[in-house]
């Protein structure tokens, strides 16, 4: 039996996803940013999106942090998030 892998519309819907995911790190305050456990890959790039001010580059560097968002498994950070906005 043939496994279905999934369309090209679904990875992208869940590109994007991790993508916000690793959006809302750049609304953190550092102090709470240090304090997840990241990647230290991503961390460096969070830190240097908010360091960016011209647009476009900006943009670059959240399609950047939304490549190494695939890499890691997303839902420890899902969860740190959450305790970090309560």
């Amino acid at each position: 039996m043939t496994e279905l892998k999934p369309s090209k519309s679904a990875r992208k819907r869940e590109y994007l996803a991790l993508q916000k995911l690793g959006e809302e790190l750049l609304t953190l305050r550092k102090a709470d940013l240090l304090a997840i456990e990241l990647d230290e890959d991503l961390r460096e790039a969070v830190l240097e999106a908010r360091q960016i001010k011209s647009r476009g580059a900006l943009r670059r560097q959240k399609q950047y942090i939304g490549k190494l968002m695939r890499r890691i498994d997303p839902e420890p950070l899902r969860t740190a998030l959450a305790k970090v906005r309560r």
